[in-house]
């Protein structure tokens, strides 16, 4: 018998997620194209999808879909998602950030990492008019959209409540993240070449390859994080996340990893899979008992 998050999870793929809004992150920038391979030509925004009305928590969820840096995965790692999360009570933003197209004319870091941070403080900022705790908003990332999370979660800017602009009133840090088949290493015999290159370039040195090799940034600011990864992944290799587990373990850090020895990469929630198609409904129980556990 399917127990309530998988039947939730098949209902959810059939399902069709529209955006309540979309927000722009620097109005009036339209220099700043997204890009891509699929040739997207359009700014960094977010679109926001609102909570079942009736399930409405407080807490919220910003979607990084992946694509190696060079496009979005938009549905199945991004309305999907959303859809998801929504019948579960999280409000869910969903992240359009800026890419490297095929030519290699499109945006390198830091660009990707601005339009994360900027998008976080920008949700946080929103809190009181979504009716959100601010303290309850993460990140999940899928991919290349995994490294651009855990970016936000390693490389943490502080609040600053003396500031002129709203948005730097307000900490980059997210409560958790979830982070899936994630991109971590840049510059390991693991890493994934294709988004090492197209967030770097090709001529990145190890220096830098380093730099951006998230394992190495985490500290006892990170937040609580949950990985999903396949033994057979033969695109971004397992040992992504276990460097990513084993990093938040040195320092004390909540963490749970989930390991399946099947599914490959890129099978965004699994929804044909009843193996794989249990992550979301874990991650969804680990937030509730373990993140957001109510004190006695």
């Amino acid at each position: 018998m399917k127990n309530g998050f998988t039947t939730a999870l098949l209902m959810i793929s059939t399902m069709t997620a529209f955006a309540q809004e979309r927000i722009d992150l620097y109005p009036g920038q339209p220099e700043l194209k997204i890009a891509g391979g699929r040739k997207i030509d359009d700014v960094p925004h977010i679109d926001h999808y609102p909570a079942a009305p009736d399930k409405k928590t407080g807490e919220a969820i910003l979607i990084c879909p992946g694509g190696g840096y060079q496009h979005l995965a938009i549905d199945h790692e991004g309305k999907d998602i959303a859809a998801f999360f929504t019948a579960q009570g999280f409000e869910a933003i969903v992240l359009h950030y800026r890419l490297n197209d095929a030519e290699n004319k499109g945006s390198r870091f830091p660009s990707q990492y601005n339009d994360v941070t900027n998008a976080m403080r920008l949700v946080k900022s929103k809190a009181a008019a979504w009716k959100l705790d601010p303290e309850k908003i993460g990140v999940i990332g899928f991919s290349a959209g995994g490294h651009l999370a855990s970016t936000l979660t390693t490389m943490i800017i502080p609040a600053n409540p003396a500031a002129k602009n709203e948005l730097e009133k307000w900490s980059s840090r997210p409560a958790f993240a979830i982070l899936v088949y994630p991109v971590i290493s840049m510059s390991e015999s693991f890493r994934h070449k294709g988004s090492t290159v197209n967030l770097l370039g090709p001529g990145a040195s190890q220096a830098m390859m380093d730099s951006l090799s998230t394992d190495k940034r985490v500290t006892a600011q990170t937040p609580p994080t949950f990985l999903v990864h396949s033994t057979d992944d033969k695109v971004v290799p397992v040992e992504n996340s276990w460097a990513f587990y084993s990093a938040l373990k040195k320092n004390n850090i909540s963490a749970s990893l989930h390991i399946y020895d099947h599914g490959g990469h890129g099978y965004g929630m699994g929804p044909k899979d009843p193996v794989l198609n249990s992550w979301p409904g874990l991650a969804v129980q680990w937030l509730r008992g373990v993140v957001f556990k109510p004190k006695s």
